[in-house]
């Protein structure tokens, strides 16, 4: 069975920085490409950054281009998101997805950036 466990979210002040993870099991995660999305209040779900099957190539939205990074560990079977210089328009839950299994989806973890 697909799982998703995201967490390392939390409230943050504006220009602070965090790291999410996700830890993955029930699929082949180093065979699958992984992606980050976020959904904020009233808005609908977004996709923030995506990174290949072996880490080799990443995908950012033009608003976190320059301060977000995604990365994996495959060993681990875990994706991480590295937030820096958070703005409050960051505010959402942030979801991970594996391409391979579009349908799965964790709880999602909570992003607040506000003073």
């Amino acid at each position: 069975q697909v799982q998703l466990v995201e967490s390392g979210g939390g409230l943050v002040q504006p220009g602070g920085s965090l790291r999410l993870s996700c830890a993955a099991s029930g699929f082949s995660f180093s065979s699958s490409a992984m992606s980050w999305y976020r959904q904020a209040p009233g808005k609908k779900r977004e996709s923030v950054a995506v990174i290949t099957s072996a880490g080799g190539s990443t995908n950012y939205a033009d608003s976190v281009k320059g301060r977000f990074t995604i990365s994996r560990d495959n060993a681990k079977n875990t994706v991480y998101l590295h937030m820096n210089s958070l703005k409050p328009e960051d505010t959402a839950v942030y979801y991970c997805n594996a391409l391979s299994w579009p349908r799965y989806w964790g709880q999602g973890t909570q992003v607040t950036v506000s003073s």
